[in-house]
């Protein structure tokens, strides 16, 4: 038997279908560990099989305080998203168990879509596709002379974490003017990034375009809101890659369909996938994608085995490289991080 057991939930795959787990392994493999699947439903049934784990590898499920409380020896939980809504990490840390995730691995990507959302809203492509589709050519022009060019309209983005600061840095050659609202990051980050610095009110007034980066922590539920979306220049577009239950979606409909604003180009939604029913996929000044910002072709890989080094340093003695509640580590006594020399798998 492997020295080190990983429990996982069974039948959830990431987004390649049979990818088994050899991009985890090539950093687990390392420490004499394996990973198992556990296919119990209930809460107490997925404990019951995985008490005795060495470490959870969670999704596909809720990891809940009952989850967490039940497992006997678990040292790290890991996640190969950037969010960690799925696990509660105020039980984790009272359990003094790290909840790992990847903040930093699609950052780019996300900004590209991000921007793409930006351009595709402002020049209303989805509807001009669609006039060009439909015989109605000549309808094209005269749509977009009511609106005014791109070049020095505002940028307004909330939060300016890693993907805000990567959209800044694609915005500024288009001519945009950018401004920034995020209490956590003090006001010289943001002048060294040639962003200005203002309050939530500030720039939802003064924004053409405002984009939506906040993460999924409770702190920030449905932080936008109608009276948010009433502060909004009725020419403004609202975009968002950040997560959808940051945004009251109804009060976003209500926007969109009373005019308080232009448009909405979103990646997420508060119900994901949508149900048939939801207004915004019948409305022309809206631009949806499936939660596919980050999606390429190194998506799974490259996430997969972040979640392979971060249990295998945790298992090792070390430090993890991303870690959620980092109070944890102080009395831990885990090392801090250092790179495990990888002798196996390509492209390590």
């Amino acid at each position: 038997m492997a020295k080190f057991r990983i429990a996982t939930p069974a039948g959830v795959s990431f987004t390649v279908a049979g990818g088994g787990y050899a991009y985890e392994m090539e950093a687990l493999s390392e420490i004499d560990a394996e990973i198992f699947e556990v296919a119990a439903g209930s809460e107490a049934a997925f404990v019951e099989a995985a008490r005795e784990a060495d470490a959870l590898y969670a999704k596909g499920r809720p990891i809940t305080k009952p989850i967490i409380d039940g497992l006997q020896r678990c040292r790290v939980i890991t996640l190969g998203s950037v969010g960690v809504d799925s696990v509660d990490v105020e039980a984790a840390t009272a359990r003094g168990i790290p909840v790992t995730n990847c903040p930093d691995t699609f950052i780019e990507e996300v900004a590209d879509h991000t921007l793409t959302l930006i351009l595709a809203g402002f020049r209303r492509l989805v509807v001009q596709d669609r006039l060009v589709r439909q015989g109605r050519w000549s309808e094209g022009r005269p749509m977009l002379l009511q609106f005014p060019r791109l070049w020095g309209q505002t940028l307004g983005l909330i939060s300016f974490g890693h993907v805000a600061r990567a959209v800044a840095a694609r915005a500024k050659p288009f001519g945009l003017h950018i401004i920034a609202f995020d209490p956590f990051v003090e006001e010289l980050v943001m002048t060294a990034e040639g962003v200005e610095p203002v309050s939530l009110p500030e720039l939802l007034e003064r924004s053409d375009i405002v984009s939506n980066h906040l993460p999924a922590v409770a702190s920030v539920n449905r932080l936008l809101r109608e009276e948010h979306f009433r502060r909004m220049k009725k020419e403004a577009i609202y975009v968002s890659t950040g997560r959808g239950p940051t945004t009251d979606e109804g009060a976003l409909i209500k926007a969109l369909e009373e005019g308080w604003i232009a448009g909405a180009a979103l990646d997420v939604l508060e119900q994901e996938p949508p149900g048939n029913n939801n207004p915004l996929l019948k409305m022309d000044n809206v631009i949806l994608t499936a939660h596919v910002a980050s999606a390429t072709a190194r998506f799974d890989p490259v996430r997969r085995r972040r979640v392979g080094q971060e249990i295998a340093l945790v298992l090792s003695g070390r430090w993890p490289r991303s870690c959620v509640n980092p109070s944890v580590l102080a009395g831990s006594g885990l090392k801090r991080w250092q790179p495990i020399p990888m002798t196996r798998g390509p492209n390590s």
